[in-house]
């Protein structure tokens, strides 16, 4: 499998140990992380070659956060230096009834300051066969929205297979101002992934007689959704993942692949959470090596989904799981048994 190219902010994680609440905490854990950073970091785990592509300020603690990198074996060679911070956020993690809770203090950092002339994207994507971006990265405003286009319109150019997921987040930009740009994005993208809420939020398509906070999903409403957003954007692979939140400790998983006009869901998982931070990223990261492994459809969207479950049973943001123990769960060992 050749190279995937992964671009985006790479950010400090701080969280209380535990389930404590922000209020309880004196000290913090670190963790250093970001939408496509956790996509490469399982990717690499899996044994694929990757690329990840950022801005850092030139420090001690830019330091920390590369070496996160490769002891998960992403390739570093094209960061960019320059700024004067990292972005971070604050993660309190729910329990229960308890909703996680996340703030973010993410602006003026290196990457959000990123200049068009920090990211030569020929070089960059020489060997590479995937890129891949979110809505985060665009949404961080600057020029960053300019550089993602160039981005995406030379990884075409070369020929890369392109993909997306629209990770909507409204303290970064209103859903206008998604739609404006993500749409312009969406020219290039060969495969898109979404949530049950990002089509409505970004691209306003919903899906019909669907509640995500009682846990009601229509499977024939997520097949509309899936198929409006491959007619309207000429996107032959759409993936949305359906979340049923039972609590913020126990969910109902399963996803949906639409692709060539043919709709296929995954088996349902009922997972007890122990970190749910990263598990879209993980989703990303099986439909990516599912995708350049050449496996059908029905075994695409089983792979992604599992590898997204069991990462939200590994603490932090990366899926620490080899293509067997995934490939296990597919098969249907989710036992949890001790392995001796």
């Amino acid at each position: 499998m050749k190279k995937v190219i992964g671009f985006g902010d790479y950010i400090l994680r701080l969280n209380p140990a535990g389930y404590l609440k922000f209020i309880q905490a004196n000290n913090f854990e670190i963790f250093y992380t970001g939408a496509e950073a956790n996509v490469c970091s399982s990717l690499s785990y899996m044994g694929v070659p990757t690329q990840f592509v950022t801005k850092l300020p030139d420090n001690m603690i830019s330091e920390c956060a590369i070496s996160t990198l490769k002891r998960f074996s992403v390739g570093t060679d094209h960061i960019a230096f320059g700024g004067d911070r990292i972005g971070l956020f604050y993660l309190e993690k729910g329990a229960s009834q308890r909703p996680s809770k996340i703030v973010y203090d993410r602006k003026n950092s290196a990457f959000c300051d990123s200049k068009p002339s920090d990211y030569n994207w020929k070089t960059i994507m020489q060997d590479a066969g995937h890129f891949h971006f979110t809505g985060i990265t665009p949404a961080l405003g600057g020029n960053l929205p300019e550089i993602c286009l160039e981005a995406c319109k030379t990884a075409k150019e070369l020929g890369l297979l392109v993909s997306c997921d629209l990770n909507y987040r409204k303290n970064l930009w209103t859903r206008s101002e998604a739609k404006s740009t993500m749409e312009k994005l969406l020219a290039y993208v060969d495969v898109l992934i979404a949530n049950e809420e990002d089509a409505a939020d970004v691209l306003d398509i919903h899906a019909s007689n669907t509640d995500i906070i009682s846990g009601k999903l229509n499977k024939e409403g997520y097949i509309e959704v899936a198929d409006e957003i491959s007619k309207k954007y000429n996107i032959d692979t759409v993936a949305i993942t359906l979340r049923k939140s039972i609590s913020a400790s126990d969910n109902d998983w399963s996803a949906l692949l639409y692709r060539n006009g043919k709709a296929y869901f995954s088996k349902e998982y009922h997972i007890h959470i122990v970190d749910r931070v990263g598990g879209g990223d993980s989703f990303g990261a099986g439909l990516i090596y599912a995708l350049h492994n050449d496996f059908d459809e029905q075994q695409i969207i089983e792979y992604a989904t599992a590898a997204s479950c069991l990462k939200q049973t590994i603490e932090l943001d990366v899926n620490l799981s080899k293509p067997s123990d995934i490939l296990a769960l597919v098969g249907g060992d989710g036992s949890g048994r001790v392995q001796r």
